[in-house]
């Protein structure tokens, strides 16, 4: 028994030795036997194996929370929020529970800024809201001329039917109430190519059948006159939209356009349709033009442009037309003057005071060294209406001390040619 005993005890130191040598614990009786390991080398420490980890998954809640605090901005037409929250991420084509996304709101309520600002941050044009509708038809049904025409010209599916059978051009007349922004918008989808032939699929009535039975004549005139017109090439629809441009007829620039007509077409003189009608101020077909996306700094042959034109005209319902499509206000003209001068010249008050607002330089000089304040002054009669433009522009921080080339101020000027009462404002300045 004692030998037994020793014995063991000899086995069991050998184990351990035999351990101590190979680096590993001794196992104890019975228990399994670990693999052995490839002894580490000192100098040369085994690599650490690379574990490849997949890309972090967005975080879905904080996506989602982005995307709904843009829908709400986009309600309140809150520009500089949407632009944020764009600028971290958020989506302009995500909905919410009514189907309602950033763009879709841009389309309905007619915030162009805010459409603008969706489309260039990838806006499904093809989006559908609740009613399977397009962004155009949400345009029509409210009369957003403006907006209907940005979509054209973002190639919106203008003849798509939504689940009430209607198109954009159906909405505009049937929920629609005859006022101009209603024919505006349908000139702007006669423009575009609307189908005007296609009936409304419930009722199987056709465009000019709707507009005819809600009393909308100014429409009804529109759509009888594009479906009796002849087919137009392109060589003539662009030769009847230049004189449509000048004599005021938007309905045959509406048809013209439709038939292929260059928005930029050219008469001998290198004017512009929109060019020709800044400056016979036809009101309606610039706001056609406009929305369909013409050029207001087009210069023609006398280095005219659409927006310099009204500095001469002095049609300030003209500068509100062409405001939305953002006329460059520092080209010159042929005299290096903004619109602002020939403006002050031509005693035009109301245009003075509305293009002050903008960011026209009031102190401009052209090259006579003339600035709207000398101008007015110099080519002035001193009279009430020049009187108040002097007003206006010492308002806007025109400097009275700027002299002409000759070294001669505003007030020297007034004072030579007994303009008194601006002598006196030029004074109290």
């Amino acid at each position: 028994m004692v030998r037994s005993i020793n014995l063991l005890v000899v086995l069991t130191s050998l184990a351990l030795v035999t351990a101590a040598c190979t680096g590993e614990e001794a196992a104890a009786p019975g228990a399994a036997t670990p693999t052995a390991a490839a002894p580490a080398t000192p100098s040369s420490p085994a690599p650490q194996k690379t574990v490849a980890t997949a890309p972090p998954e967005p975080n879905a809640k904080k996506q989602a929370a982005l995307n709904q605090q843009l829908i709400a901005a986009a309600g309140k037409n809150d520009l500089r929020r949407a632009r944020a929250l764009i600028d971290q991420g958020a989506d302009v084509n995500a909905k919410d529970s009514t189907v309602q996304s950033a763009y879709l709101i841009s389309t309905s309520e007619g915030y162009l800024e805010l459409l603008n600002l969706t489309l260039g941050h990838g806006a499904d044009v093809d989006s559908k809201d609740s009613f399977n509708g397009t962004g155009l038809i949400r345009a029509a049904d409210r009369g957003h001329a403006d907006i209907a025409g940005r979509l054209i010209q973002a190639d919106v599916k203008i003849n798509h039917i939504n689940n009430l059978g209607w198109t954009a051009l159906h909405e505009a007349i049937i929920l629609g109430n005859g006022s101009r922004r209603y024919v505006d918008t349908v000139l702007v989808l006669v423009a575009g190519g609307a189908d005007l032939r296609l009936r409304s699929q419930r009722d199987h009535i056709s465009p000019l059948e709707h507009a005819t039975s809600k009393g909308h004549t100014e429409i009804a005139e529109v759509l009888r006159s594009a479906l009796e017109a002849e087919k137009q090439s392109k060589q003539v629809a662009n030769r009847h939209m230049l004189a449509a441009a000048e004599r005021g007829d938007a309905t045959a620039a509406a048809l013209a356009l439709g038939a292929g007509a260059n928005l930029e077409a050219r008469d001998e003189r290198g004017r512009t349709p929109l060019l020709l009608a800044a400056t016979a101020d036809r009101l309606a077909v610039a706001r056609l033009l406009v929305h369909m996306g013409a050029n207001p700094d087009a210069l023609d042959d006398q280095h005219d442009t659409p927006w310099l034109v009204t500095g001469v005209t002095g049609s300030v319902d003209m500068v509100e037309v062409l405001l939305p499509a953002r006329p460059d206000l520092r080209i010159r003209n042929r005299f290096g003057g903004t619109s602002l001068i020939p403006a002050s010249e031509g005693g035009h008050v109301g245009y003075v005071r509305r293009v002050v607002r903008t960011d026209v330089g009031v102190d401009h000089v052209n090259n006579l060294g003339w600035t709207a304040l000398l101008e007015v002054v110099i080519l002035g009669d001193g009279s009430r209406r020049y009187q108040q433009i002097v007003t206006i522009l010492l308002d806007a921080g025109a400097d009275p001390r700027i002299a002409d080339r000759q070294g001669v101020t505003a007030l020297q000027h007034a004072e030579q040619r007994g303009q008194r009462e601006i002598a006196r404002i030029l004074r109290n300045a």
